[in-house]
């Protein structure tokens, strides 16, 4: 049944290809795509001026349901916007084609793969603008692997893509290049190293790089950033690695190149930060951490040395262990270096052994999002990055069995794949706030959250969340040079309100 969001304005229901929903029992449903049918959005659409679009996915059912209305006259206490008080520009949101990604694509026919893509990089799907790209293999590879141990006569500077960049990356890079309509920008993260080049000959482990080849792996990674711009993709940024801290976990499985702070200090300092900018990828960003939150006074510590400092451009963040620091670490740290950008780099739900990996429908994990995302923007992060756009019923395939979940699952037997409640709230933020986007102030909500911006065509973005399962009646919104938005907020739901 189509659910009608209620507005005191009297808005009119418009749209495109509807959810087909499919309830899993889990506190909401999937919206099922196959070669035949798959739910669109539509394109955004400068508005009149007066009026406004509203998009609204709920726990009830809603999935970016578009409505609009009309602004009116100032008629009682409202949240009021503040165009004047600005903070950072939006630089994207996306996920990674990991080989687990290519697999699961891959196993679909082609009119359903590309539907996926399209969901997720057309205008008639959520408009995703950055994807990272591994440099070879991950835990989520069907084994693990780096580009060195193809054969013997290979080095740094003459190695070969593998069979999955090939099959499995660079075909659905390609295609969603086709189907966007805006530069995609890539980000290049390395996992793996080729095992001589580590202390304990592993891939994972407590295995750091060893200082004869640090120089060897940056050529490693700009043999990569080469080798892919022949296959006419070109990189906007690149991290400083996945999650170094992982060495200090010896019985995670998950693969790194680990290296000390000082060590890693060094290492950019010395080898990567001056290689990179000698060469014609000077305009290359380079971001640092790639990891999580409470490792950023390990960071700020780095950067005292100056000579590391000038040549990062921003700072990656993952969002894994963000319950155990507050989110004032992130504003504190902006405070601190507002010369460096902030980015959401990973995230994914289904990482703890308590859960299960895979939740079809989970509302609660869509929640998630968007609270995290919000809290991000809210503290100076510039986007937000997924993790893999897509995985098996399983949250796989992992060669080291660490399954988790994703905005789509595929289920490749039957020809079909179910876009969760998680897709839907990144679309909330990704197809609404544009590259350079610039965040401004609005009053704060005792029950929402709420965060607003300026789009770069002028157009403003307002994203409101209701977690309660309550309604919020008579929510106002005002904008002195538009006047006041009256709506009903829906329990359990998220808006995001479009006008020019």
């Amino acid at each position: 049944m189509r659910l009608v969001v209620i507005l005191l304005v009297l808005p009119f229901v418009v749209g495109s290809q509807d959810c087909d929903h499919r309830d899993f029992n889990n506190g909401a449903t999937v919206c099922v795509c196959t070669a035949d049918y798959c739910d669109t959005i539509d394109p955004v659409e400068k508005q009149p001026e007066g009026s406004y679009v509203l998009y609204t996915s709920n726990k009830r059912g809603h999935r970016l349901t578009k409505t609009t209305g009309n602004f009116g006259k100032a008629s009682g206490k409202a949240l009021t916007i503040n165009r004047l008080k600005t903070y950072q520009e939006i630089i994207g949101f996306g996920g990674a084609f990991t080989d687990a990604v290519g697999v699961n694509l891959m196993g679909l026919n082609e009119k359903a793969r590309e539907h996926l893509l399209r969901s997720y990089f057309s205008e008639d799907g959520i408009e995703y603008n950055m994807v990272r790209v591994p440099i070879g293999g991950t835990d989520f590879s069907t084994y693990g692997y780096s580009y060195l141990d193809q054969d013997p006569t290979f080095s740094a500077e003459n190695y070969t893509l593998s069979k999955e960049d090939f099959e499995l990356k660079l075909p659905l890079i390609k295609a969603a290049e086709r189907m966007s309509n805006k530069k995609l920008d890539f980000l290049a993260s390395a996992w793996i190293s080729p095992k001589e080049w580590k202390t304990n000959n592993d891939y994972a482990g407590s295995g750091f790089l060893k200082q004869e080849y640090y120089q060897a792996w940056v050529d490693y990674c700009l043999r990569f950033l080469d080798l892919y711009k022949e296959q006419g993709v070109e990189f906007w940024g690149i991290t400083t690695g996945n999650e170094l801290s992982l060495v200090l976990a010896p019985f995670n499985r998950i693969p790194t190149v680990g290296f000390t702070p000082k060590n890693h200090t060094k290492w950019v300092r010395d080898n990567l930060g001056p290689t990179i900018k000698n060469s014609s990828y000077a305009d290359l960003k380079v971001i640092a951490l790639d990891d999580q939150r409470f490792l950023l006074p390990i960071l700020e510590k780095q950067l005292e040395d100056q000579e590391f400092k000038k040549y990062l451009d921003g700072v990656g963040i993952h969002w894994y262990w963000d319950m155990i620091v507050p989110i004032k670490w992130v504003a504190n740290f902006h405070e601190k270096h507002p010369d460096l950008f902030l980015l959401g780099t990973e995230a994914c739900r289904g990482t703890f052994i308590f859960e299960d990996a895979v939740k079809l429908g989970s509302w609660d994990r869509a929640e998630d999002y968007a609270t995290d995302i919000i809290d991000d923007l809210e503290n100076w992060l510039g986007g937000w990055m997924d993790w893999n756009v897509a995985l098996d019923l399983t949250g796989g395939p992992t060669y080291i069995n660490n399954n988790v979940d994703s905005p789509i699952i595929v289920n490749a037997t039957n020809g079909e794949f179910f876009k969760q409640p998680m897709f839907y709230i990144m679309g909330h933020f990704s197809k609404f706030l544009p590259k350079q986007s610039i965040r401004f102030d609005i009053d704060k909500h005792e029950n929402l959250k709420v965060i607003a911006f300026q789009r770069p065509d002028n157009g403003t973005t307002i994203v409101v969340l209701n977690k309660s399962n309550n309604y919020v009646e008579a929510f106002r919104i005002y904008d002195e040079d538009r006047g006041e938005i009256l709506m009903d907020i829906s329990p359990r739901s998220i808006s995001t309100i479009l006008y020019w």
